[in-house]
């Protein structure tokens, strides 16, 4: 499962066009993106939202008709969602418990214009949804991303991943900038929200995916030991992938993510996009 709220939505069609006519007020381009995964539970959601239906402070985040809340000591995500394209009703609530939170934001690109806060790498999370029926518990992730630019100014791709280690996880981005350069991070967490940077792995080949042909690489050890296990999201200009791949001497499954920026700002692939990521204006209500 994947939670993402977001404000200003990169990936949003909409505000690409309004920033084109110089009306790109970021807090009109909302949404809360719900992905499930499972043989009998897959589900997507991505409902994008007005200024009109957004409410936050320093505790809450109120987005149409869901809302993420923080109590001091636990995340609660209260989800009432439709999904796109198929209209699956997707309600109930996700808690993410962090074992503890980490210091910062992280600075990705040269510019200081891109920056990634693991705000809690190792999280307990439970589960609770009534629409479709399902309950779990296990380990989780909290990360934050923001900038001063869209992404598609910064960087033409990037890979991304974290594994679950026998004592903490992992995290590594590898980032390629408009201008040609690259840039590779690789941290490790223990759970007690301390933070040590690691010398990032060697590159490891992974094939692109099948449908849309997204270009996927990672790092590991070993390059033969990377490879997809399964192909979660395969879309016009993003993947999302669970690989086994080595790390930091251990084998390691993990969460993978490939962003192809050069192809998100085409104009053929921004007009696929309302069909999985319909609006709403404010007043209206699902």
């Amino acid at each position: 499962m994947t939670l993402i709220a977001l404000i200003g939505s990169v990936f949003s069609p909409y505000y690409a066009w309004a920033r084109r006519r110089g009306r790109g007020d970021p807090e009109h381009f909302c949404a809360l993106n719900v992905a499930l995964y499972g043989k009998d539970r897959t589900a997507w959601a991505m409902t994008e939202r007005g200024r009109g239906q957004l409410q936050r402070d320093a505790r809450e985040l109120e987005i149409g008709p869901s809302r993420i809340e923080w109590d001091g000591s636990a995340f609660t995500v209260h989800i009432d969602e439709r999904g796109a394209p198929l209209p699956k009703r997707i309600q109930g609530t996700v808690r993410v418990y962090p074992k503890a939170l980490t210091e910062g934001p992280i600075t990705l690109d040269p510019a200081s214009r891109h920056r990634w806060w693991p705000i809690a790498p190792e999280s307990r999370v439970e589960v609770r949804l009534e629409r479709p029926g399902l309950r779990w518990s296990g380990s989780g992730y909290l990360d934050s991303n923001s900038g001063d630019e869209p992404l598609e100014h910064g960087f033409h791709a990037w890979d991304w991943s974290r594994a679950k280690l026998r004592r903490g996880s992992a995290v590594l981005y590898d980032m390629t900038f408009l201008d040609g350069g690259r840039r590779s991070l690789a941290f490790r967490f223990d759970g007690a929200g301390g933070t040590e940077a690691f010398e990032p792995p060697p590159p490891a080949h992974l094939p692109k995916t099948f449908w849309w042909r997204i270009p996927r690489a990672t790092q590991s050890d070993a390059d033969n030991r990377a490879k997809v296990l399964e192909t979660l999201e395969d879309t016009p200009f993003y993947a999302r992938s669970t690989i086994s791949a080595q790390l930091l001497g251990e084998p390691v499954t993990a969460i993978h993510e490939s962003l192809a920026l050069t192809r998100f700002k085409t104009r053929w692939v921004q007009m696929l996009l309302p069909f999985r990521m319909p609006r709403i204006t404010a007043g209206e209500r699902t």
